[in-house]
């Protein structure tokens, strides 16, 4: 069976591609790039032209910079064939959304509850819509936390309890809400059904 091969500006575009997916993690996460490189022991200039689309880094160059970025080298291909150039920088089919890990993660929040999807095209922005799903009694934590910037969301499932410093407020599904995220804040399902909350932040941070 012969193996159909990419042609030189399929190979390009991957490669561009590639680049553009890293430069918006790396920034989403708050890291420089001597961040990147001192956590992957990669150097500066080459993780700078690999977000130019300059340099092709090998699958293990790939696999130490997925690890200091805690996602899965995965999450730089597309596992259903390529995304069509056109709709890559705008359009998130349901089958391609990608899973989000935080900061000093190297696992998924499974063993809270709850999971969180990338509904945005990229992090190489300055907003990010996502979906979260929290199981019956999952939680976003247990402690409060907060983060830079404003968040929003909107209950399309279930219900949420949405904890805001000393305030606790229930939204059921259809209803909304929006805060600045330096007040410390958390999300638990109370309810015996899956919970999903589309929300969005502003700026992009992993680190929620």
């Amino acid at each position: 069976m012969d193996v159909k091969l990419k042609s030189d500006s399929e190979i390009l575009d991957q490669v561009q591609q590639l680049g553009e997916e890293l430069r918006g993690l790396r920034k989403a996460h708050g890291f420089t790039l001597q961040d990147l490189a001192d956590a992957s022991g990669k150097s500066v200039s080459f993780i700078s032209k690999i977000e130019r689309g300059l340099a092709r880094p090998s699958i293990t160059a790939l696999q130490d910079i997925a690890e200091a970025l805690s996602v899965p080298i995965g999450w730089f291909f597309q596992t259903d064939g390529p995304v069509p150039a056109d709709e890559r920088p705008y359009i998130v089919r349901k089958d391609r959304r990608r899973r989000l890990t935080y900061s000093g993660m190297t696992s998924t929040t499974d063993y809270m509850g709850f999971a969180d999807h990338l509904l945005s095209a990229s992090l190489d922005g300055e907003l990010a819509l996502g979906l979260s799903e929290y199981a019956p009694g999952g939680t976003s934590g247990d402690d409060l936390y907060t983060h830079k910037g404003e968040e929003a969301g909107l209950v399309i499932e279930g219900e949420i309890e949405l904890a805001l410093d000393a305030e606790i407020f229930r939204l059921s599904a259809g209803d909304s809400f929006s805060f600045p995220a330096s007040i410390p804040h958390t999300y638990r399902n109370p309810g015996k059904v899956v919970a999903k909350v589309v929300w969005a932040n502003t700026p992009v941070s992993l680190r929620r």
